[in-house]
């Protein structure tokens, strides 16, 4: 609710609502009522119980506008939420999406070009991944600044959706896909500190990152994982977030860490570092029984044992890392955390 004096809608607003509308048609059973009325209407399949995540994106924090393609930031916008229903097993039913932009923004071709790039990048992965657009708001920014949140429901059969408090000693740790190459092109665009002409959603991890939603179905649906997390905060916070969930200690094997190309080329340090604490690969952290007999891929998807779940101790530390020449240490959360001095 708008907390100044109400009036009529600006033409400004009616127009990009309009916009939005025209950008994600209204399709699938799942929406029974979608953007237009004061609240949308879903149609959640039976026997499934529904999950929730929301994401900020804000300018300056999660993307710079001089720096980061349209289409990128709409595309991070959603794969954020895609890949925490992935986590968990899930399967998307509806998005809603909402968008505060400076005043002005909508008044010039610059801006309108920003905005189109934007929905566009948002409705690209939503039709891949079957996530229809089924409502939200929209608002003039307080500050010369974009921020937009996105929520998504998904669902998963009652009971059995995938959580991080499920590893248990002895358990092997897993993950998807290659680490380190969002931070590695990260780094390179702020080091250039040139706006990027990335537009093709492959090879570029950190501008569009592919959430693992076939992976998560099928770790769900094959029973073939006792916990999951995904990376978003880095591989060493989010494995800190699982063990404190499930109650146990992990132990990780460097040389076993699956690095992307573009973090292969950093100096070992700094190749390292980015698979263990970059953060925002996307990727499935999960982990399962010893016995179960883990696929090479999934979906197409490379799947890789780094580590292995203990007995939680007092004596030692949460997380430790083996590297190459045997010598153990203790490994503590470096990724992101938001509301910390950086």
């Amino acid at each position: 609710m708008n907390m100044a004096t109400k009036t009529a809608k600006p033409a400004g607003e009616l127009t990009l609502i309009e916009q939005i509308r025209k950008t994600f048609p209204q399709s699938g059973s799942s929406i029974a009522l979608g953007i237009g009325d004061d609240c949308a209407i879903l149609r959640p399949p039976s026997d499934r119980e529904i999950l929730v995540t929301t994401d900020f994106s804000l300018e300056n924090r999660h993307f710079r506008r001089d720096l980061h393609p349209a289409s990128s930031v709409g595309h991070r916008c959603l794969a954020r939420g895609l890949s925490d229903l992935a986590a968990m097993g899930a399967t998307p039913l509806a998005a809603f999406l909402s968008l505060a932009l400076p005043n002005g923004l909508t008044q010039t071709s610059r801006g309108q070009r920003w905005i189109s790039g934007f929905l566009q990048g948002i409705r690209s992965l939503a039709v891949r991944h079957k996530a229809p657009l089924a409502g939200g708001d929209t608002a003039g920014s307080p500050a010369d600044l974009i921020l937009a949140d996105i929520v998504l429901l998904g669902t998963a059969p009652t009971g059995q959706s995938l959580r991080r408090s499920g590893a248990h000693a002895g358990d092997a740790i897993y993950v998807t896909g290659s680490l380190g190459g969002a931070h590695a092109e990260l780094t390179a665009l702020l080091a250039s500190n040139r706006p990027s002409k990335a537009t093709s959603q492959r090879d570029h991890p950190h501008f569009y990152p592919q959430p693992r939603l076939a992976v998560g179905a099928t770790l769900l649906r094959r029973k073939l994982a006792s916990a999951a997390i995904d990376i978003s905060d880095g591989l060493s916070t989010d494995l800190t977030h699982l063990c404190e969930a499930s109650r146990v200690r992990a132990e990780i094997n460097a040389a076993a860490l699956p690095l992307h190309p573009l973090a292969a080329r950093l100096a070992p340090a700094e190749a390292l570092h980015a698979a263990l604490h970059g953060g925002e690969d996307y990727e499935l952290l999960f982990t399962a029984s010893a016995t179960t007999r883990m696929p090479r891929s999934i979906a197409g998807v490379p799947i890789t044992r780094i580590g292995t779940m203990h007995r939680r101790a007092r004596t030692q530390p949460a997380i430790t890392i083996l590297a190459s020449d045997g010598t153990r240490s203790e490994l503590k959360p470096g990724g992101w955390q938001h509301l910390t001095a950086r």
